[in-house]
């Protein structure tokens, strides 16, 4: 896939995702997956350079690390774990699109999910306000579900919410029972032995 072409997406999913969307339901893994590399390689840059900046201001750096280091760490941590987390999610939600009548395909979704991921791969790693940029990607993947899978608007967001809200529930509660179990053996250590208290003469 030639760079025009991907910055040609780019500013289509962008600007009139809608249309876009639709003219991408011939895609193939052809086009999609340099498209995904695209995006990756962009967003790992871009993260590894803010990163790197953010530590050298605050004076983070090990004295043991190269300085080249770790950019070069964070770079291929961004690019590999964006790979993993875009298949993972991937499955995920079109296990809860099949479940509500999506009918098109696993690489559908997938095409959703990637094409839908463009503000957040590209802007998502301004500090700040990065955040906004993945809200508006969510936003255009219930677009892309509901373009590629042929759903309505109503079903591609429940699709959505239940794929996002299940994972975040599931690591909240096992936050909580980690807080709790710290907090439980901070306390019984903290308890005198054997339940006496030392005596004083």
């Amino acid at each position: 896939m030639m760079i025009d072409a991907i910055i040609a997406k780019v500013q289509g999913f962008i600007v009139n995702p809608v249309e876009s969307f639709r003219a991408a339901r011939p895609d193939g893994t052809d086009v999609a997956v340099p498209y995904l590399i695209a995006l990756l390689l962009v967003h790992a840059a871009m993260t590894a350079i803010v990163s790197l900046i953010g530590i050298s201001v605050m004076g983070m750096l090990s004295p043991m690390m190269p300085r080249f280091a770790m950019p070069v760490v964070i770079f291929f941590g961004a690019l590999i774990g964006g790979a993993i987390v875009t298949i993972i999610f991937s499955l995920w939600l079109h296990l809860w699109v099949y479940l509500l009548g999506g009918r098109k395909g696993l690489i559908e979704t997938a095409k959703a999910v990637i094409y839908g991921m463009t503000p957040g791969m590209l802007l998502g790693w301004i500090p700040f306000i990065g955040f906004l940029f993945c809200l508006w990607s969510i936003v255009l993947q219930i677009i892309g579900i509901r373009e590629m899978q042929e759903m309505s608007s109503g079903k591609a967001l429940v699709a959505m919410i239940i794929a996002v809200m299940v994972p975040l529930i599931v690591l909240v509660l096992l936050a909580m029972y980690f807080f709790i179990t710290v907090a439980s053996a901070s306390a019984i250590s903290a308890a005198p032995y054997n339940g006496h208290y030392p005596q004083f003469d």
